[in-house]
């Protein structure tokens, strides 16, 4: 086996497969979510010779590492990086700016790409990854051609993976989408973003419910073998490998643009990260495994903190409302955190079991599956104490609240000299400041900035007014592009309840009446 094939977390005796069927399956069989048989190691002498590249270059050679040449030549694969980082606004792509020199506190701007989120790093790569293997599978048919393979990529949305994944899709050829998002639950810029895209393969769904209701029907979409077979479900949401593999690289990138700005050759360095689906931290957890020296990988959650209880604890559990019933979604200043269950976790778990209880792939494929059963069935699961001290040596949490994350608004806002962040990086700042006032000094703190603060402008607007006579959310915050969106006709279907049936039919009327099925 090399780490050009993809193997289940919940496996057990499953075949391996390649990356392109991991990418256009996205959710594996049984439920589980596919990730390299290996995780490559970074060239010896990378550090040196990677120092200098581009992000593009840097993207390229990560890349490599888990796709074969026989699967995408190397021509291939560069013209897809290209093109995918072409649509951003910053040369550099991701920069990373120096926030506090004296905390040795830095910001990894995520936010330059089309949609203004970091989801934008993976999904204008992954958009032009379909179409690449679907142009390849249907190279010589016609439009008409009953052999014509087609993908109907289904995605749930808490905000901003929903416009990423659209901007990455939209009127690309053999591919339709359809984003379920919480209706009224999201930004109204979000929302805007996505329901003003018209495309004919693009299609909105707001749903009456949480984000994890919409989650929950995705994944029984995919469970559902008649659909998924007639259909051809692709996933778009981080539960697709390629998702997480394309965010490896701004760990990478960042690493070596700190080296450089802060004159230290071998900086000490811990990533704070805003998370709710556990992908864009994963990424980071997959470069550290890589070779990349990150000291710590620092979970900051929102209210929904049902990771950083687990990093307390050793139990992955629902929050209990007092009269012992599951309890809702919090819903807070950064709604794209609003999330129960964080799916990209059981990544995580597979690894942390693989290494700690189990002597093969499978047999931790089998532990796992017995976990998300379980957590299933109770809401509730308790790992080994080996397992909890195994990831704690690489991991830690923090939890902000509301109250806090609009006071680390306003307090970038003054110590920076007006810098402005949304609620979400506010919660990553907030983690960071906690942990550098326990350093000793010697640590630099990366925290990843995931959203332009103009897409959670009510957040941002209350946090800053009053606070300096020159402030202006319309001058300061908002680019020209969000001004458009409000006067632009909407494309989005109601979806009265959170059932899967109902989603089902929704898509299987829009698909008729494209024509394709």
């Amino acid at each position: 086996m090399t780490s050009q094939e993809y193997l289940s977390t919940r496996s057990s005796g499953t075949p391996y497969v390649s990356f392109e069927s991991a990418v256009l399956q996205g959710l594996a069989p049984g439920g589980g979510l596919f990730i390299p048989a290996q995780i490559a190691s970074a060239p010896e002498g990378f550090l040196n010779a990677w120092s200098k590249l581009t992000f593009q270059e840097l993207a390229f050679n990560v890349l490599s590492l888990y796709i074969s040449r026989d699967e995408i030549p190397a021509e291939d694969l560069k013209d897809l990086v290209n093109r995918s980082y072409s649509t951003f606004r910053e040369d550099e792509i991701t920069p990373l700016i120096e926030l506090d020199e004296t905390k040795k506190l830095y910001l990894l701007e995520l936010f330059h790409g089309p949609t203004y989120a970091f989801k934008d790093v993976a999904l204008q790569f992954v958009g032009n990854l379909f179409e690449y293997f679907l142009s390849r599978k249907n190279q010589g048919k016609t439009a008409d051609d009953p052999t014509r393979e087609r993908l109907t990529v289904v995605g749930a949305t808490s905000g901003d993976t929903g416009s990423a994944a659209i901007y990455g899709l939209r009127n690309k050829q053999d591919v339709s989408i359809f984003i379920l998002h919480p209706k009224g639950k999201v930004s109204p810029v979000q929302e805007m973003q996505m329901t003003t895209v018209t495309d004919a393969n693009v299609h909105n769904l707001a749903v009456k419910g949480t984000f994890d209701d919409c989650q929950d029907i995705v994944k029984e979409l995919f469970g559902d073998h008649k659909f998924n077979a007639k259909y051809h479900l692709g996933a778009v949401n981080s539960i697709n490998w390629a998702r997480i593999l394309a965010q490896i690289t701004y760990y990478f990138y960042s690493y070596f643009s700190l080296v450089r700005k802060s004159h230290d050759p071998k900086p000490l360095v811990k990533y704070v990260v805003p998370t709710g689906n556990f992908g864009d931290i994963l990424a980071g957890f997959y470069a550290k495994r890589m070779g990349l020296p990150i000291a710590e990988l620092v979970v900051a959650t929102n209210s929904n903190d049902i990771l950083d209880r687990f990093w307390k604890t050793g139990v992955y559990e629902r929050a209990k409302q007092t009269d012992g019933a599951d309890a809702a979604v919090c819903e807070t200043l950064s709604p794209a955190m609003d999330i129960l269950i964080s799916s990209n976790f059981e990544r995580l778990l597979w690894y942390l079991a693989r290494e700690q209880l189990a002597s093969n792939n499978d047999e931790a494929g089998k532990i796992l599956q017995g976990w998300m059963v379980e957590l299933k069935s109770t809401g509730r699961v308790q790992v080994a104490g080996k397992v909890l001290e195994a990831g704690r040596k690489e991991f830690s949490s923090e939890s902000v609240s509301d109250a806090q994350t609009t006071e680390t608004i306003r307090e970038v806002y003054a110590f920076s000299g007006g810098y402005i962040v949304d609620p979400h990086t506010a919660v990553g700042v907030t983690a960071s400041l906690r942990n550098i006032s326990r350093d000793d000094g010697k640590t630099y703190f990366v925290s990843l900035s995931t959203a332009h603060p103009a897409k959670f402008g009510d957040a941002v607007d209350s946090a800053l007014q009053g606070i300096d006579s020159s402030y202006s959310f319309d001058e300061k915050v908002l680019p020209e592009a969000f001004k458009k969106l409000a006067g632009m006709p909407k494309n989005v279907t109601d979806v009265a309840m959170a059932d899967k049936e109902l989603v089902k039919q929704v898509i299987e009327e829009a698909l008729e009446k494209e024509g394709l099925y």
